[in-house]
């Protein structure tokens, strides 16, 4: 899978967010950009998007999670603490 990648930290999870949607939410994998299809609700203003995306996963995965690149663009590159790609796989049930 194109979108985990596992590093000493944990491991990468790359996602494409599509802000301003009606609920939070995974719409499957996006082949062409390599990339995890995410809605959520919260708008792209002050961070809010960001922050939603971090509660996002945080609650899913039930680890910390944090942004490591594209804080300010829609591709986005999640560093989730702690756990193996197989795990974050297996979470997200793909």
């Amino acid at each position: 899978m194109k979108f985990l990648k596992e590093t000493k930290e944990g491991t990468l999870l790359l996602i494409h967010v599509q802000p301003k949607a009606k609920k939070n939410s995974i719409e499957g994998i996006d082949e062409w950009r390599g990339r995890l299809k995410v809605k959520i609700k919260a708008p792209p203003v002050e961070g809010k998007a960001n922050k939603e995306v971090v509660k996002f996963f945080s609650k899913l995965l039930s680890a910390e999670v944090e942004i490591v690149k594209g804080e300010t663009s829609r591709e986005k590159d999640l560093l989730v603490k702690e756990l193996s790609a197989e795990e974050v796989r297996r979470k997200l049930g793909l």
